[in-house]
C-alpha cells in the first residue's frame, strides 16, 4: 500500500513521535539531549512554526506542534538530519539513527491539545522512569508550572485555556497533570479517529482535507464490502458463508478479507464470525490473494475497483 500523503495547511497542529531505530537510544549523555533542544530551537528560527510541548525519552522523542506555510516533513527531517549527523559524528558511527518515517497525528487543537501536553509530559511517569515529573528535566512541563523558561516555547495558548491570569493558569495546569496521573497509555493519540492520521470529530476530519486540498476517504464498513463483494460476484451472504470452498466463493471470501485487512478499523476476526471461517484461513486467503493480483491485471482491477467503491 501506497503511503499516504502528509495532511497539511498552515495552523494545523501535530502530535509527532520520533522513534530510534530498532528502538535503539536516540540520546547518550545529557549534552545530547541539549543539542537537540537547540536544534530545535534552530528550526523554529528557520521555519516559524511553533512548539507547545516536548519530551525527550531515550529512545524516542514526543511533541505537539503547529506549523507554518513550511510543511511538516521537511521541518521533521531537516531536524532528524542534523541530529543524525551530530550523533553519528560523536558516536563514530554510520547508518540511521531514527526509525524509517516519523509518526504524526494531526489533531483538533480546540478540543485535544490541552489534553495532548498533558499526556506528553506524563510520558516518563508512565514509563516509571521518574517517581515525580518535578524530577524529569527533559520535558517542558516545568515551563508550564514557571520553574524553568525556554524562550522559543509556546505556552500562551494552553495556559490561556486554563485562565487569564498566568498566576492562576499555573496552579490549575498543576492540577490538571496531577488528575491526569490515573490515566495509562491513551490510543486516541496515537491511532487517531480516522486511518490512524487526524484525531478529531467528522467536522474537523473534513475541514482539514478541505483545507489540506486533498480527497477525503470514508473508512471502510464490514457491511459495505460484504455488499460490494457479493455484489461483484452476483452472490448473496447465504452463499458466501456457506460451507465448501467452490470456485467464484472462494475467491470472493479471500477478497472480503484482503478488503479487511487494509481498513485499521475493522477485524478478520469479525468476518470470520460473519463467514464462518476461522481466522488464519482467512489471513493466508487475503495474502494469496494479493500475490495472484500481482500477476493477474483483472483480479488487481477488481480489487482496486472495489477499495474505491468502499469511500
Amino acid at each position: 500500500m501506497a503511503r499516504k500523503p502528509r495532511i497539511h495547511y498552515p495552523g494545523a497542529v501535530y502530535h509527532v513521535m520520533l522513534r530510534g531505530n530498532g528502538g535503539q537510544d536516540i540520546f547518550f549523555d545529557l549534552a545530547d539531549r541539549s543539542r537537540f533542544l537547540l536544534f530545535i530551537q534552530q528550526g523554529l528560527e528557520r521555519f516559524f512554526h511553533r512548539v507547545y510541548a516536548y519530551c525527550l525519552m531515550d529512545n524516542h522523542v514526543h511533541l505537539a506542534l503547529q506549523v507554518a506555510d513550511t510543511p511538516l516533513s521537511k521541518i521533521m527531517q531537516n531536524l532528524g538530519f542534523r541530529y543524525t549527523q551530530y550523533i553519528n559524528r560523536e558516536q563514530q558511527r554510520t547508518g540511521h539513527l531514527f526509525q524509517g518515517r516519523f509518526k504524526a497525528l494531526l489533531i483538533d487543537e480546540e478540543n485535544y491539545l490541552l489534553q495532548l501536553v498533558r499526556y506528553i509530559h506524563l510520558n516518563p511517569l508512565r514509563a516509571g522512569m521518574v517517581k515525580h515529573l518535578d524530577e524529569y528535566p527533559w520535558s517542558s512541563h516545568g515551563c508550564y508550572l514557571g520553574c524553568r523558561k525556554t524562550p522559543w516555547l509556546t505556552v500562551d495558548k494552553v495556559l490561556g485555556e486554563l485562565d487569564e491570569n498566568r498566576g492562576r493558569a499555573q496552579q490549575k495546569y498543576g492540577r490538571f497533570v496531577q488528575d491526569g496521573l490515573v490515566e495509562g497509555h491513551r490510543k486516541e493519540f496515537h491511532r487517531g479517529t480516522y486511518e490512524g492520521r487526524v484525531l478529531g470529530d467528522d467536522r474537523f476530519v473534513e475541514q482539514a482535507f478541505e483545507r489540506a486540498d486533498q480527497r477525503l476517504f470514508r473508512p471502510m464498513t464490514m457491511g459495505a464490502i460484504l455488499d460490494g463483494v457479493c455484489d461483484c460476484y452476483g452472490v448473496d451472504m447465504e452463499a458466501l458463508s456457506a460451507p465448501g470452498r467452490q470456485q467464484p466463493l472462494a475467491e470472493a471470501r479471500a477478497v472480503a478479507a484482503w478488503l479487511v485487512r487494509q481498513s485499521p478499523d475493522l477485524q478478520l476476526k469479525v468476518l470470520g464470525e460473519k463467514l464462518h471461517r476461522d481466522l488464519s484461513g482467512l489471513s493466508q486467503a487475503a495474502r494469496r490473494i494479493e500475490q495472484r493480483a500481482m500477476d493477474d491485471a483483472a483480479l488487481r482491477e477488481k480489487l482496486e475497483l472495489l477499495s474505491a467503491t468502499q469511500n
